[in-house]
């Protein structure tokens, strides 16, 4: 663990390279030292179907859930989350100014007695 998932408007794809950031973001997850680099999942998830707000077309959103096992400290936590919420910011920053972003970025912890896992990479 983590699992890092980016769920996002399909329209943002016209602005940034969504490769690029879920690099970044899988960068900034083992570069943080809180989690075993073989461990961290990170991948993206485009709607093609969506609204946002006042369903303006160009009105974007990006929203990033770090599931990550239980144990951690809030303070990592934070520190994660805060991580995470800049390497967006920074992707979304070759958008025109103009730009409607909605950008969220929520870390979840997993129930430890609810995870079933087989794992053979190292």
């Amino acid at each position: 663990m983590p699992h890092i998932l980016v769920e996002y408007s399909s329209n943002l794809e016209r602005g940034i390279s969504v490769t690029a950031l879920i690099d970044g973001l899988h960068r900034a997850v083992v570069q943080s030292g809180l989690f075993e680099p073989a461990a961290v999942r990170t991948r993206a998830l485009p709607r093609d179907i969506y609204l946002i707000a006042d369903r303006a077309p160009e009105n974007v959103f990006l929203h990033i859930i770090a599931r990550i096992r239980a144990g951690r400290t809030t303070d990592d936590r934070k520190s994660l989350g805060n991580s995470l919420l800049r390497t967006a910011k920074d992707a979304l920053a070759s958008l025109p100014a103009s730009t409607p972003i909605a950008l969220t970025v929520e870390v979840q912890e997993i129930d430890p007695e609810m995870l079933f896992r087989h794992v053979t990479i190292k």
